[in-house]
């Protein structure tokens, strides 16, 4: 598949406005560069025709690529004038603790959680800690990115990928399945991983759970026998890929974006495994908090997240996956519908836990 570069010009939709005197068109919200031009105006619901937010929402923020959210949240708050969120930003996993922590005592500050990881939401959800969103919501997305309850949903995308060096390798040579990695003469010694980035760690925890623990810890140990390279993180996988440090790797798909938006001659480009761990779809997502006094306008802000501007901003600005089906994936991407994602409860991936442990059995932490 290729995730070549755009060119052309940008089509936006006309500026909206809310009563409260804020003043923002789509481009306020769309990203730039080589990727995101000769995009026509997204579909979905506009902000225009959602209730308007009002009022203050206290929010934990969880993940560390979760900064770019407040972005988003910047341009409601400059839509909506008397709209604000305070927010308290950690790691995915440490606000869930907190949360299960503080519902235990009957009581936490937060009406939101936010979290860049399926995983996180679905540990609350479990705690019960979380309570189901209206179906006029929980239905904007297909049912693989919601709980089957509605205690949290997805509002972007991403995709495991295999960035491959172009100069070096064509599409043919990755396999469509990945535990036919270890075993695949094209790639020599010559690929990457970041064992302790939590995508990739969600990653080995849905192969475990489609193919059991022993398996995975094979797998583990022959991909560790071929000589694959450990990096810091999956930008660095990308971008060394690019290089033609290694030949290709492990990564979330919207690091090689980044790395052609920044590079536009950049020789990367992105496979696709087949209804298997490497083919996860992971999600960011939002759920309402047990305890909170402003549910309704949590809702309201959660919608607003699943607009069309909304949905926008995430697909140009951090190149993930949007949730609603009326918005494009930039980059000559596969449409989510198209890939081929395996069939598993996103909430299961929240067993990290046991991930990290054997990680360290097999001595790749």
């Amino acid at each position: 598949m290729a995730a070549g570069a755009l060119a052309g010009c940008m089509d936006f939709l006309p500026g909206t406005s809310s009563s409260s005197g804020g003043e923002l068109s789509v481009s306020d919200f769309r990203g730039s560069g080589p990727l995101v031009e000769e995009r026509s105006a997204p579909g979905g619901t506009s902000i225009e025709e959602l209730p308007e937010l009002s009022g203050e929402l206290t929010m934990y923020l969880g993940g560390g690529e979760s900064g770019l959210y407040l972005d988003l949240i910047d341009l409601l708050e400059q839509y909506y004038p008397d709209f604000s969120v305070s927010h308290q930003q950690e790691s995915a996993s440490n606000l869930a603790n907190r949360i299960d922590e503080e519902n235990r005592a009957g009581t936490t500050p937060a009406d939101v959680f936010m979290a860049v990881d399926a995983g996180a939401l679905g540990s609350v959800a479990q705690s019960d800690a979380a309570v189901s969103l209206s179906t006029d919501v929980v239905d904007l997305v297909p049912d693989a990115y919601h709980d089957g309850d509605g205690r949290w949903i997805g509002f972007a995308g991403r995709a495991r990928a295999v960035p491959y060096n172009t100069n070096e390798l064509s599409e043919s040579d990755v396999p469509s399945s990945v535990r036919e990695f270890p075993n695949t003469d094209a790639f020599g010694d010559s690929f990457g991983w970041a064992p302790s980035y939590s995508a990739f760690q969600s990653f080995v925890t849905a192969m475990r759970i489609i193919r059991d623990d022993e398996p995975t810890r094979q797998w583990l140990q022959s991909m560790q026998d071929t000589g694959v390279t450990t990096f810091n993180n999956e930008f660095v996988v990308s971008n060394r890929v690019a290089d033609g440090e290694v030949y290709g790797g492990f990564a979330n798909h919207y690091y090689a974006l980044r790395v052609q938006s920044d590079r536009s001659s950049a020789p990367i480009d992105l496979a696709f495994t087949e209804g298997d761990a490497g083919a996860l779809v992971n999600v960011s997502g939002a759920q309402i908090l047990q305890g909170t006094e402003k549910q309704d306008l949590a809702e309201t802000f959660i919608q607003h997240v699943l607009s069309a501007e909304a949905q926008e901003f995430f697909a140009t600005r951090t190149y993930a996956y949007p949730m609603i089906p009326e918005i494009e994936p930039v980059g000559g991407l596969p449409t989510i519908d198209e890939l081929n994602p395996p069939d598993i409860d996103l909430t299961e991936l929240a067993d990290i836990g046991g991930t990290v442990d054997m990680l360290r059995e097999v001595g790749v932490l």
